[in-house]
């Protein structure tokens, strides 16, 4: 698995504003570069860390690494510092 790139601060604080609201939203993530992104849809219940590796929770159990989101509904990890 890749090393971990952690996420700008403040899109770490988007996600923290939806789960704590539980706004369902589309996420959009690629698992390995040069690959299709994915979409998956839910509610963002949590997010953690597990070794030294900032994580999401869905409601239905869905675990994502945060370094492979692409975007949450229409707002890119790229476009934020």
């Amino acid at each position: 698995m890749k090393t971990y790139q952690p996420i700008s601060c403040s899109f770490y604080d988007e996600l923290e504003a939806r789960a704590t609201t539980r706004q369902p939203c589309t996420l959009t993530y690629r698992l390995e570069p040069d690959t299709p992104p994915s979409t998956y849809q839910g509610v963002i219940t949590d997010l953690f860390i597990k070794d030294k590796v900032e994580y999401m929770r869905l409601q239905d159990g869905f675990e994502l690494r945060l370094d492979a989101l692409v975007a949450v509904d229409d707002k890119e990890l790229r476009n934020y510092c």
